[in-house]
């Protein structure tokens, strides 16, 4: 049988650092002991003023291409996965299949929010194993969305963050990603988002004068157990799946917009936070680069060895969630 297998990783976390302390003489109030407390960020990177999305995917693309020795030309799909493209059209994943050289590789977008990368993998797996064209396959999820935030909005200006991370697949014989479940709640569509710049509310001059430029927004609030609800019933879905056990997994690795969900979950799953991994705290919610950032890490940090299992879970505004369940196989 053909299986998909990641070969490798990589992450691009931009230059320019800024902490919480930094961000209170922004908004001209204390939010550093809040964020600590309640969310677990003391620091998040933003991209440069001239960096756009698909700099920060190309970055991570390159190095999980180095890693695992494949040239870009040997790609037969470039898979980006963002909610901040660089334009509304065409796709980011032709500007970084360009800007690549992947000349030989198809393309196509994935935005399902802050779910998009686990829904990319998914889909990126399902072509190498139904396609036997498709041997090499590139996934990116790449996040700007600092340049969507509304600096007076400490609701999203002290979560917000940039970032890329980036895996390759392989196709091979022994089994690599198992298993994967999408699930959606529309009923949550307007809660959290970018509300202006598409059909709805077209950036027109009348708009913008009206509204000022379209930032991310809470809208309203997300039931408070949502994550610590959803995110055991997922994981007990993908382990039914595949006749795994909890035992089994090695390395759960979450959505990162807030540890003490994180906490949460792993005290509702029973399993120790020694079997997860974070970086919200360094490098603040990256959106749908977090999880393949946060993968990257935990394998350089050697909390991954080969054939462990692992679990992705992501969630993000829409509502969509997406899991993974993989045997680790990459570098």
């Amino acid at each position: 049988m053909r299986y998909a297998q990641i070969l490798s990783t990589g992450r691009y976390v931009p230059a320019r650092r800024v902490t919480n302390a930094e961000l209170e003489k922004t908004l001209g109030e204390p939010v550093d002991q809040w964020l600590r407390d309640n969310v677990g960020i003391e620091a998040r990177h933003y991209m440069a003023d001239g960096e756009v999305t698909s700099d920060l995917a190309l970055a991570a693309a390159k190095e999980a291409l180095g890693r695992a020795g494949v040239r870009p030309e040997e790609l037969d799909l470039v898979v980006v996965a963002s909610d901040t493209p660089d334009q509304p059209s065409p796709g980011t994943s032709s500007v970084l299949q360009h800007k690549l050289g992947a000349k030989n590789a198809g393309t196509f977008d994935v935005n399902c929010a802050c779910a998009s990368f686990v829904t990319a993998l998914d889909l990126a797996s399902k072509q190498i194993r139904g396609d036997e064209d498709v041997s090499k396959v590139l996934v990116v999820g790449a996040y700007g969305m600092s340049r969507h935030v509304d600096w007076k909005d400490k609701k999203t200006c002290t979560l917000f963050a940039d970032g890329a991370g980036a895996v390759v697949l392989g196709a091979g014989e022994q089994p690599g990603i198992l298993a994967g479940k999408l699930e959606a709640h529309g009923e949550y569509h307007d809660a959290l988002g970018i509300y202006g710049g598409g059909t709805l509310h077209p950036s027109t001059p009348a708009y913008v004068a009206a509204n000022g430029q379209p930032f991310v927004k809470f809208v309203r609030k997300f039931p408070a157990t949502f994550n610590t609800e959803r995110w055991p019933a997922l994981v007990n879905a993908l382990l039914a799946k595949t006749g795994t056990s909890i035992d089994d997994v090695k390395l759960f690795v979450f959505t990162q917009l807030n540890l003490r969900t994180i906490e949460a979950t792993m005290k509702v799953l029973g399993v120790p936070m020694s079997r997860t991994h974070w970086t919200m705290d360094r490098w603040g919610y990256t959106g749908s680069a977090c999880i393949p950032v946060t993968l990257d890490d935990a394998v350089q940090a050697g909390k991954v060895r080969k054939g462990d299992l692992v679990m992705l879970m992501a969630s993000g505004g829409g509502l969509a969630m997406a899991g993974s369940i993989l045997r680790w196989t990459g570098k």
